[in-house]
């Protein structure tokens, strides 16, 4: 690795089963772009790959190789979103982002790093799993092709910086307003892979106490200072904040793209449209 960017880890879809340990699933931020990279290049969904934060790194690669780049647009002077063939000694360059905030570089065969609890995905807040990469560490293709590379991928998704997040009303919605999350909000530079913390119009917290409780991925929680704060894929696995509402599965992946300072806002939908909307981007995974 010539060059490490600002946060580039190994991740994979995730560790399930340990959140009574209190160790959150971790994973990649955009999920559908990290699934997407992989089906590209012939892996399964799940093979390790390289997470870039807004500004990626420089890599060369010692043998020949296939490559998919997915997520936001890094600058890397290839086509996104498309297999690509890479000879030994071509440097792959990922510069700033252009679009969102995270890029994924999905190479034939996955990465080759030890698993711990299953998974491959470098938890950064806790360091299980590994480190964040640095200059000069080298990376080993893994065995996780299944079969041959895709064609390009059509009606990729857009990225785009404005737009609603879709929400469906979490556990505590009762004891909030039910405009309570209609402004408009921004990105904290504070936000991490833990949450994503939201500066705007302060929501009222519910008075008196609230038992801690198991908190999911995309749940808005509303803090005594009433700025919300969107739960992240290295979140806590338990929480004594209310909730009025969580993001829905199929927005997961703009979540993950979400740049600090970014305009948020919320658009409620119903469950059956949720799951509707989740099942649509099922069906363009698998038309890769």
């Amino acid at each position: 690795m010539i060059s490490a960017g600002l946060l580039t880890t190994v991740q994979d879809q995730g560790r399930f089963g340990f959140a009574h340990f209190g160790i959150s699933a971790s994973g990649a931020a955009d999920p559908l772009a990290l699934r997407a990279g992989n089906l590209l290049v012939g892996n399964t969904e799940n093979a390790a790959a390289l997470e870039m934060t807004l500004i990626g790194g420089a890599f060369e690669f010692e043998a020949a190789a296939t490559i998919a780049l997915t997520g936001s647009d890094f600058g890397a002077g290839l086509p996104t979103w498309t297999p690509v063939e890479v000879k030994a000694g071509d440097v792959v360059h990922c510069r700033a982002t252009q679009s969102g905030a995270r890029c994924y570089l999905c190479i034939r065969g996955g990465i080759d790093v030890p698993r711990v609890m299953g998974s491959a995905s470098v938890h950064v807040m806790t360091g299980v799993g590994g480190r964040p990469l640095r200059k000069g560490d080298m990376l080993a293709i893994g065995d996780s092709a299944v079969r041959r590379p895709r064609p390009a991928a059509r009606n990729t998704p857009a990225y785009q910086r404005e737009g609603h997040l879709r929400i469906t009303p979490a556990i505590q919605a009762d004891r909030f307003a039910a405009d309570c999350l209609s402004s408009e909000y921004r990105v904290s530079e504070e936000s991490n892979r833990m949450g994503l913390r939201l500066i705007g119009a302060a929501i009222p917290s519910p008075g008196g106490h609230m038992l801690t409780e198991g908190v999911p991925l995309g749940a808005i929680q509303i803090p005594p200072d009433g700025q919300p704060i969107i739960l992240f894929v290295e979140h806590q696995t338990s929480g004594g904040y209310p909730k009025p509402a969580n993001v829905i599965s199929a927005d997961f992946c703009r979540l993950g793209q979400l740049r600090p300072r970014d305009a948020v806002t919320f658009e409620r939908v119903s469950l059956d449209d949720a799951l509707g909307e989740l099942q649509e981007q099922e069906k363009w995974l698998y038309s890769l």
